[in-house]
């Protein structure tokens, strides 16, 4: 039998808890299945003079077998996955951890076999976003006015920070990481392990600790490519990806402690929203909470409220 080459594909560092996933998923493959496979990572096609956003089309290509790539890529394929990314909503880890692992995981890879050319192999813990900014100290929306901020390539993202009083630029993130030092970028949202290790913090002054949109990332696969294999290597495929899904939200769950150990004090200010100050942020974006509450079916809600 022809040996099987899985090719997984990146946007961050080495050191990235995604990439530690990523290689522990690899290694967990090679021990199980010995010589039947070969394995590849490319940690960050950033470097290869990709976008991030390139990552689903070289999987749906075959030029990768696997990768992770946030979930806000799929909205259009999958509108209520956009519940993930709706500001506020998610309140703690436990409370998606255990969504994932019940009926809404179930659901999101049905709709992937049913709407994409990919399979979800399960969701990753990206952190929740929080602001930083090379301007002043960030604690109500009024800080926010008049702030060109870079956010992804998502309606709700856009809509929530201009909701907030920013000035959304909605780019790849290699575009902000290539532009980084120069004036169109004020701000940015990013969980507190991307901002450090795409270097943010030694540009960026100010960390306002908002956590106002949870980031899920999205493990697939090329279906097409999965269909070829034996039952035995799909079984066993399956359960590792499981196993690094696992392993992933253990290095999530301690990833914030770790980065704001290593941020420099006097180099960043680290802001911690009072409880009044969050609910001002939480007012400025109702509105665009209650549009999707419209959108989403109130059985996808259900889901999360099930979780409580």
């Amino acid at each position: 039998m022809e040996k099987i080459h899985i090719k997984f594909g990146g946007y961050q560092n080495q050191g990235s808890i995604h990439n530690q996933a990523a290689t522990y998923f690899l290694q967990t493959l090679e021990e199980k299945l010995g010589d039947q496979i070969s394995t590849e990572l490319i940690g960050n096609v950033l470097n290869l003079g990709k976008k991030s956003g390139d990552l689903p089309e070289m999987v749906s290509d075959g030029e990768l077998t696997c990768c992770y790539i946030s979930t806000v890529r799929f909205s259009e394929w999958i509108p209520e996955i956009n519940i993930l990314d709706l500001p506020f909503l998610i309140k703690d880890r436990a409370q998606i951890q255990v969504a994932f692992r019940g009926a809404f995981g179930t659901h999101l890879k049905n709709q992937f076999s049913v709407n994409t050319p990919f399979k979800l192999l399960g969701v990753w813990d990206n952190g929740f976003r929080h602001i930083t900014n090379k301007r002043h100290p960030i604690r109500t929306p009024k800080d926010c006015e008049g702030l060109s901020i870079r956010t992804q390539i998502s309606e709700v993202h856009v809509e929530s920070l201009k909701a907030i009083g920013f000035n959304p630029i909605p780019v790849d993130v290699k575009v902000f990481v290539d532009e980084i030092e120069g004036p169109r970028f004020d701000a940015q949202d990013n969980p507190l392990t991307n901002s450090f290790n795409f270097g943010v913090h030694k540009f960026h002054r100010f960390f306002t600790l908002t956590g106002h949109f949870f980031g899920g990332t999205a493990l697939i696969c090329n279906s097409a490519i999965f269909d070829t294999w034996s039952k035995e290597i799909q079984q066993v495929f399956l359960e590792v990806a499981e196993l690094a899904t696992e392993y992933q939200w253990q290095l999530a769950n301690q990833e914030d402690d770790l980065i704001l150990q290593k941020l420099s004090l006097e180099e960043n200010e680290i802001i911690h929203l009072t409880d009044a100050e969050r609910n001002l942020f939480k007012a400025a974006v109702k509105p665009v909470l209650e549009k999707y509450e419209k959108i989403i079916p109130a059985s996808i809600f259900q889901m999360f409220q099930d979780q409580k």
